[in-house]
């Protein structure tokens, strides 16, 4: 299993914190793992293709292209603004 967090305003915006998603022990890239949670539902679809969401595999950020496996831990984020 991946385990799938969501955070800030994404999180809010889908009601979710945490998704588990079975890969059968198959490694999958970041944009495949999108591509299945966007068919879940147009909020879903709308939500997770925005051109500025920010990934990280085990707690560090990655490109789409990245590798995720059992035991992984994905998250997805909008970008972080601070002053």
């Amino acid at each position: 299993m991946i385990k799938i967090l969501f955070f800030a305003a994404l999180r809010e915006r889908l009601n979710c914190e945490e998704y588990l998603l079975s890969c059968d022990g198959k490694a999958l890239n970041v944009a495949a793992v999108l591509k299945q949670l966007q068919s879940r539902d147009n909020l879903w679809q709308r939500e997770l293709s925005r051109a500025d969401l920010l990934c990280a595999v085990n707690q560090q950020l990655v490109p789409l292209t990245a590798s995720v496996q059992d035991g992984d831990e994905l998250a997805f984020f909008p970008p972080v603004t601070g002053g």
